[in-house]
């Protein structure tokens, strides 16, 4: 369909709650999700989130086999999740460094839930229920972070770990940046 602008930190429309999607398999919901993909994958993205592109609607994508932004990370299974709600396995948070396509050329560390439960479901209104932990759980949580108006600068807890990407990892790819 059609690669989307994301908007940026700053925007108001990315402090909003995002509204349930109540009608599943609509010629609406595929033309959302196409241009989402789209979207996603012109920017060199993980996810994106409906919100960052202007729609109100509880509704991420994400999944990659390999990343530039993020090149350690291991594959994340092509995901549709409409309405979701999380709940952590544990106890266990865990560190690691996000960037986000609304926060362009920063990163900074995050501390997320290691282990979650992610239930929701797909286009066709399918029910999804996994169990993940590691970078996949840490995408899911930064992406359905937007649907509630949380961008990750408002989980940072350590400030002197949050930067422009070309200072803190000289050499990486200005393109991969955000």
């Amino acid at each position: 369909m059609a690669v989307k602008q994301i908007l940026k930190m700053g925007d108001p429309r990315l402090l909003r709650q995002a509204k349930p999607v109540e009608r599943f398999d609509t010629p609406e919901l595929r033309d959302l999700l196409q241009d989402m993909f789209d979207t996603m994958v012109a920017a060199n993205g993980a996810g994106l989130a409906a919100p960052q592109i202007g729609v109100d609607l509880q509704v991420v994508v994400f999944g990659f086999n390999r990343n530039e932004r993020y090149p350690e990370a291991p594959p994340v299974p092509m995901t549709v999740l409409i309405n979701p709600t999380l709940t952590p396995i544990g106890d266990e948070q865990v560190d690691g460094w996000e960037g986000c396509l609304s926060v362009p050329g920063l990163r900074g560390v995050v501390p997320r839930w290691q282990r979650i439960r992610y239930q929701g479901f797909d286009a066709k209104g399918g029910v999804i229920d996994r169990e993940v932990d590691g970078f996949h759980a840490r995408v899911v949580q930064h992406e359905c972070d937007h649907l509630i108006g949380v961008l990750y600068p408002m989980r940072i807890k350590d400030f002197s770990q949050f930067g422009f990407t070309e200072v803190l990892f000289p050499g990486m790819d200005p393109r991969s940046d955000d």
